[in-house]
């Protein structure tokens, strides 16, 4: 019976619960128990505690975990992920413990579930994202027992991996599920929430880049120094919480508050209704790349970060130090509009997702893994 089958979600940042809330509210609805596993970024409040977001949700089971300190390197953080949700699983047994993307608390999740024999589903693996990132979404990739991609391309690769094309289920990206729907917020209320002034304003979001560590404190004073020289107004969506980020904070600090307004995190629905009223989306985060232009706005994609992760004609690429270029960008393009752009999926992920789970095919798919190939 579907009912008696546990469904555990793995959340470790405000960006991946804006993936997982769809899937996770569909498999309620199917009639599944379904739990987060709430730990990384949420816990920290240097970052918002963005774990009153997924307590906020309903009908959902929530288990904390503090997986690390603000100074704790990737490999440490790897560590006490794997402690605290191997005893969490091994006690708990879920049915089925779905993973987002390329973050390291995944593969320590991925990792757990691969050597206890737990069924893992791995949201959004097959792309490339740069860096470190893409290893740790490929491992997580050869440790799960699912994929759920968000595009025949992401399909394409998983299957050169060596993983079965049984496993591979185009779904498209979930967090679009929610962006194609209307926020139920006005965009007054997000203003006023949020204490933003502008009438017109970009959205910046600007990550480190884990190997340009030593470069990224100069790339975010250009950037910003050529936002500011712009006169355009901007909301700064804080960086995550990956090495470096502390010298991109250093520069934000310095912005002036006039033009600049600087926030951690914002729920999900009125950052969707801020996102659909901006005149351009900045910097090196997957929203440039992936909802800015699903929504058609224009976006500058900065940098290495996001390297071949998409071919819409709303985004433009330069380098993060290019001030001529990122000037040209925010007179030419800013309040521009584009058709929606669909390599991404069409806002149904969360239906497709629980089709699966309705299939009994689903859930027969071995817990072994092996390496697929025609010529076997």
């Amino acid at each position: 019976m579907t009912s008696a089958r546990k469904i555990l979600f793995v959340t470790g940042t405000r960006a991946d619960f804006g993936k997982m809330e769809p899937l996770a509210e569909s498999a309620r609805d199917a009639g599944f128990e379904v739990s987060f596993f709430v730990t990384g970024m949420h816990m920290m409040r240097k970052y918002g505690l963005t774990k009153t977001e997924v307590h906020r949700t309903k009908g959902f089971g929530v288990v904390e975990f503090i997986n690390q300190r603000d100074s704790d390197p990737q490999d440490t953080i790897l560590a006490k992920t794997i402690i605290g949700f191997s005893d969490f699983v091994v006690e708990t047994q879920p049915d089925l413990v779905v993973i987002h993307g390329d973050r390291v608390e995944a593969t320590a999740c991925a990792l757990t579930c691969a050597t206890n024999y737990i069924r893992c589903a791995h949201v959004e693996g097959g792309e490339v994202s740069g860096t470190i990132d893409e290893v740790f979404r490929h491992c997580n990739t050869k440790l799960s027992t699912v994929h759920l991609v968000s595009s025949d391309i992401a399909a394409q690769r998983i299957l050169r991996m060596g993983e079965p094309a049984q496993c591979v289920h185009v779904i498209g990206s979930p967090e679009l599920d929610k962006h194609a729907q209307d926020s139920g917020v006005p965009l007054t209320e997000v203003k006023a929430r949020y204490d933003i002034s502008f009438d017109e304003y970009g959205i910046v979001v600007f990550h480190p880049v884990t190997s340009e560590r030593a470069h990224i404190g100069a790339q975010a004073t250009a950037l910003f120094g050529a936002l500011e020289a712009s006169g355009r107004s901007m909301v700064v969506i804080l960086p995550n919480n990956d090495p470096g980020t502390n010298d991109i904070l250093e520069v934000i600090e310095r912005l002036p508050p006039a033009r600049f307004r600087p926030i951690p995190s914002m729920r999900f629905s009125y950052f969707s209704e801020l996102m659909k009223n901006a005149s351009a989306v900045i910097g090196n985060s997957s929203i440039g790349v992936r909802e800015a232009p699903f929504l058609g706005i224009p976006s500058l994609d900065l940098g290495t970060r996001q390297t071949k992760r998409s071919t819409a004609e709303s985004i433009t690429h330069c380098e993060a130090r290019d001030t001529a270029a990122i000037g040209a960008f925010l007179r030419d393009e800013w309040g521009q509009r584009y058709p929606s752009y669909s390599g991404f999926g069409l806002g149904a992920a969360a239906a497709t997702f629980q089709k699966l789970l309705r299939d009994d095919a689903f859930w027969a798919l071995p817990l072994q893994k092996h390496f697929a190939n025609d010529q076997d």
